[in-house]
């Protein structure tokens, strides 16, 4: 691997590049932070898939897509004289020192567990820091992982079940009322008790430490491949598969389970 040397010749190198880049690109010049937010989007969920398939070679590209977008809004932000990556990278060091008092202070923590005790705690404390407890979770963040979120760090302030099997009394709680909201034909409020559903399925899983975003993704990814077995198989018979019966598709369905 490299010296540290080596990286910080890369970062200067990497700092070069984009100067340039911002002098002498038409595309690069006329970017700002509003018509780069949807590629850095597009570039984050890029990352998550390659990490997501553990592509080693591809995490490794995606991270420097990542990198690039936030060395190009900090040079944006420097032509302005609102901050630069010197302030990007020692507000990131304050706050990492701030909270790590086990590390950089008195404090003790001999466990990931008593970390993660304290973590809210501190957070609150911090100058122009989260005013709340879940005023730290990003309102664009996607549905599921709002919920995974804003209900980890209501545990870490105490609010949570005392023994995680009792969630499951709440789950069926929920199915129960969303069952009966389907039962009297009232859409808005079946919506509403789907999302309880939702919410305390999730809820199960934090406790039982699954994360149900990554869950759900190779679920979906599961799904996509039977189904495109299913595809592949009605292609070599000539069929379409809207002309398939529900039983073909099950049984090259179950072929492609047992593969």
């Amino acid at each position: 691997m490299h010296t540290r040397e080596e990286k910080l010749e890369a970062f200067g190198r990497l700092l070069d590049v984009m100067d340039d880049l911002r002098e002498k690109c038409p595309w690069d010049r006329k970017q700002t932070f509003e018509s780069l937010r949807p590629n850095t989007i597009e570039e984050t969920y890029e990352l998550c898939d390659a990490l997501m398939k553990h592509d080693e070679l591809n995490i490794c590209k995606e991270l420097g897509d990542v990198l690039l977008h936030i060395i190009f809004y900090a040079k944006i932000g420097s032509e302005s004289n609102q901050f630069d990556i010197a302030d990007v990278c020692n507000k990131l060091c304050d706050k990492l020192i701030f909270r790590h008092p086990h590390v950089y202070g008195e404090a003790v923590a001999n466990t990931a567990g008593e970390v993660v005790q304290t973590w809210e705690q501190i957070k609150l404390k911090e100058k122009d820091g989260n005013k709340t407890v879940l005023s730290g979770v990003p309102d664009a963040l996607p549905s599921l992982i709002k919920a995974y979120r804003i209900q980890d760090k209501a545990r870490n302030v105490g609010f949570d079940w005392e023994e995680r099997e009792q969630v499951w009394a709440k789950v069926k709680e929920e199915i129960s009322e969303f069952e009966a909201e389907v039962a009297n034909m009232d859409k808005e409020k079946a919506t509403a008790e789907f999302g309880d559903v939702l919410f305390s399925l999730i809820n199960a899983a934090r406790l039982y430490k699954i994360n149900p975003d990554n869950a759900l993704e190779h679920t979906n990814q599961k799904f996509i491949k039977r189904f495109n077995y299913v595809e592949a198989k009605a292609k070599e018979k000539g069929q379409a598969l809207k002309d398939m019966t529900l039983d073909e598709m099950d049984k090259y369905w179950n072929e492609a389970k047992a593969l």
